[in-house]
């Protein structure tokens, strides 16, 4: 296994993200490699958690990433959060992301899970993808 692509994968991810036009204009630019400190309002897009597994051959070392992308909006109700989180995975589903280490073999949208944030006017969208990387 390596995990000696995780982040050039990660650095990628977040190059689309900001560079996505659609994206872009839900946000206004409101995408963060990490939970912003403090409070934050309007919506925003962050990146997540990761688990990273060994998926080597025979041919080479390489790994599975399932990684999180979260939206995060205070307004009222789903809709624009669902806008936001429907953007996101257009922008990474089967995106063939260009990384400064290794390779990316496929880049695929697994799950997401709408929720309110408890004790706070709040809705948040984890948007799970999995990506396959040669090393």
């Amino acid at each position: 296994m390596s995990y000696g692509v995780g982040a050039a994968l990660q650095a990628a991810v977040y190059q689309r993200l900001v560079g996505d036009g659609a994206l872009d204009a839900l946000v206004s630019g409101a995408i963060h490699d990490s939970i912003p400190p403090g409070t934050v309002t309007g919506t925003y897009v962050s990146l997540g958690p990761e688990d990273a597994r060994d998926a080597s051959d025979q041919v080479g070392r390489g790994a599975l990433h399932e990684f999180t992308v979260s939206v995060v909006t205070d307004q009222a109700g789903f809709q624009q959060a669902k806008a936001v989180a429907a953007a996101v995975s257009d922008a990474l589903t089967g995106a063939s992301l260009p990384l400064s280490r290794g390779r990316l073999v496929g880049l695929w949208f697994l799950s997401a899970r709408a929720r309110r944030v408890e004790k706070a006017d709040v809705r948040r969208i984890d948007l799970t993808f999995r990506a396959r990387v040669e090393d």
